[in-house]
């Protein structure tokens, strides 16, 4: 997809927030969602997305929801850090196919790290365990601020 696409209103992410496809939802709010990745390249990888913006990119947002959404990554990315622990942590957000980006609903990854334990490549981590993603979720949903 290139970045001027339009909106897709059937990706994954609207499909998860209109309630047709479960999520292991970390924590979520009027504006924001963050929810377990079922992908997850490195374990507590958690995915936050805008639930009033229909931005497909970084250069789409409105600024007011792109501020609650960075907002919403700082505060899930404290709540990882403080349940899990890693050594260090990664914010990504991908733009438009050729950057990455898989699914075309604006959102950030906060993905723990380990000097000790590769990261799996974007797209290509095996689909996790619910009960394993939903015991993660719990962990850090119980450390937010």
């Amino acid at each position: 997809m290139t970045l001027q696409a339009p909106y897709d209103p059937d990706n994954i992410f609207a499909r998860i927030l209109r309630g047709e496809i479960p999520s292991v939802k970390v924590w979520e709010d009027d504006h924001v969602l963050a929810f377990m990745d079922v992908f997850p390249q490195s374990e507590g990888h958690v995915l936050i997305i805008s639930k009033t913006s229909t931005a497909r990119t970084l250069l789409e947002i409105e600024p007011k929801a792109l501020g609650r959404l960075i907002g919403a990554t700082q505060r899930t990315a404290r709540a990882v850090v403080k349940a899990l622990e890693p050594e260090g942590f990664q914010i990504m957000q991908l733009n438009g196919e050729a950057g990455g980006q898989t699914v075309f609903h604006l959102h950030f990854h906060v993905i723990p790290r380990w000097s000790d334990r590769a990261m799996k490549g974007h797209g290509h981590a095996p689909m996790a365990d619910p009960d394993t993603l939903r015991a993660l979720a719990d962990r850090i949903a119980a450390a937010l601020d």
